[in-house]
């Protein structure tokens, strides 16, 4: 086998000499082997190729043809062999397997789906689709995916359900952050948009017709059981579920409540519409600056009317009533209008509440059914309680009462026990501790009142009393050696032990 350089060099000596004898002699090979490449170099290369040779499948290529056809294209091998062997053929399945593999190779070709570039003008359309969300208190979530086709915009949001409540909210917030509406919406065949399909042809929820037109905004759905006809969502519903949902592959952990899934798809647009795009190499953020002059005008006022029946919060309890039950919102909502309504039934059923703020609608509260007499209460709704709302701590009013409970915690304690045990003459008895605080030590008289409020003397004369009687003795336990008396114990309990003693009663001497 000659080398690539040495096959040119055989062409070249042929070019210059034009004999096949002479070039052979100047390169120093046969004329046989010049004439060799030289044909070849003619032939274009088609020598090369192996001589076709007839095969014993040659004659069952047609049946082969007939099963991928009908199977389309999904016909094991080793069935279509199994098959050939029942009609007779003898060949080894080694051919088989390579003669299917050939047909399918063809059939494909010619039944593959072309895709074509989808261009489209900015401001033109908006896609958005679900995903599967992140489980949170025991409950599945639902990720609400918006992907505006020009600027490649993606906005993730967070959902508890699937309903038309909740989806007509996502879309009014999507809106609201894109700084206006598109002129069509395309999205999946759900029952919030198509009701069913006659002859092809979607029939439209009438909510959502209602939605739509509230809006102006034309709602396309896509060919049902096909998801290559609104891949962008499909694409963007992709990386929101691998960077949103816990999983082995991004090590996130669970998430403790609803609110930390709303923060993190709140950072993962920021991510992901503040960095180039694959395709466009812009970020997405700044081509919707210049998307959204060509949007149209998001209205004043949402569309609210699939989110139930309207309630007003009072100024000063955050609790609305619904249907004899009484339900928590949260205390920012003191004085405005909510929106209150029911999703499912029996065990699963829940009172969902929304409120429409300056990003649209957002749910604000969900609760399962309450009973009457018995309210639904979220401590999360509710503020921190004022600092000693519940802690009766003593607070000076007059200059006597500062002057008394600067005495001490005893003083304080004192006040609060007499006060319990409905001690009469109270201020009478303060200022008397107040005098006695002047002929004492005041740190004594605290002392006493301390004690006094401990064993409940609140009596007229008890706090005196207990004063004489702490400064007429040492304090308790305590033993001072002096000449007349020493700290060492005594021996004379033991001095009568051994002598006999006479009991007084039945006068038995006892040893």
């Amino acid at each position: 086998m000659k080398s690539a350089e040495e096959i040119m060099e055989i062409l070249d000596a042929y070019d210059l000499t034009g004999s096949l004898r002479d070039a052979g002699e100047l390169v120093g090979c046969s004329h046989h082997t010049v004439k060799h490449y030289v044909d070849r170099r003619a032939a274009g290369g088609e020598l090369d190729k192996a001589a076709a040779r007839a095969q014993l499948i040659d004659g069952y290529l047609p049946k082969v043809e007939e099963w991928v056809e009908r199977s389309k294209g999904k016909v094991r091998a080793d069935k279509a062999h199994e098959k050939l062997l029942a009609m007779g053929y003898t060949g080894s399945e080694r051919t088989t397997r390579r003669a299917v593999a050939k047909v399918k190779a063809s059939y494909r070709a010619g039944h593959v789906r072309v895709h074509r570039p989808w261009v489209v003008e900015p401001g033109m359309w908006l896609q958005y689709d679900y995903g599967e969300g992140p489980v949170v208190d025991g409950v599945k979530t639902v990720l609400f995916v918006a992907w505006l086709a020009w600027s490649r915009f993606r906005v993730v949001i967070a959902l508890r359900d699937k309903t038309m409540p909740s989806v007509f909210a996502a879309l009014d917030q999507t809106f609201r952050r894109l700084g206006g509406v598109p002129t069509y919406v395309l999205t999946d065949n759900e029952k919030t948009v198509t009701v069913e399909h006659i002859a092809g042809i979607p029939v439209r929820n009438a909510q959502l017709v209602g939605f739509a037109e509230h809006y102006s905004v034309v709602v396309h759905t896509c060919v049902p059981a096909d998801p290559a006809s609104k891949g962008g969502t499909e694409a963007s519903v992709k990386i929101s579920k691998a960077d949103l949902v816990p999983k082995d592959t991004n090590l996130l952990t669970e998430y403790a409540s609803f609110a930390q899934l709303e923060a993190a798809c709140e950072v993962f647009c920021q991510k992901v519409n503040t960095r180039p795009h694959r395709l466009t190499k812009r970020p997405p953020v700044e081509m919707l600056a210049e998307e959204a002059t060509r949007l149209h005008p998001v209205p004043v006022v949402p569309h609210t009317v699939a989110f139930g029946t309207t309630r007003v919060v009072p100024s000063n309890t955050p609790m609305v009533t619904f249907e004899s039950g009484q339900y928590s919102v949260p205390h920012t909502l003191l004085g405005e209008t909510v929106w209150v309504r029911t999703q499912g039934v029996g065990a699963e059923e829940h009172v969902v509440i929304v409120h429409v703020g300056d990003h649209g609608p957002v749910e604000v509260a969900r609760h399962a059914r309450a009973r009457p007499g018995t309210p639904r209460i979220n401590d999360e709704h509710f503020p921190p309680q004022p600092e000693g709302a519940l802690d009766r701590r003593p607070r000076a009013r007059t200059a006597a009462e500062a002057e008394f409970l600067d005495l001490g915690e005893g003083a304080r304690l004192w006040l609060v026990e007499a006060a319990a045990a409905g001690t009469q003459r109270m201020r009478v008895k303060m200022a008397e501790a107040l005098a006695l605080a002047k002929l004492f030590d005041p740190v004594e008289v605290d002392w006493a009142l301390g004690h006094a409020a401990v064993h409940a003397r609140f009596a007229e004369a008890d706090l005196s009393s207990i004063l004489d009687h702490h400064a007429s003795r040492p304090a308790a336990g305590e033993h001072r050696a002096s000449e007349d008396a020493s700290l060492t114990q005594g021996t004379s309990a033991w001095a009568q032990l051994g002598h006999a003693t006479t009991s007084s009663d039945s006068g038995e001497v006892i040893a």
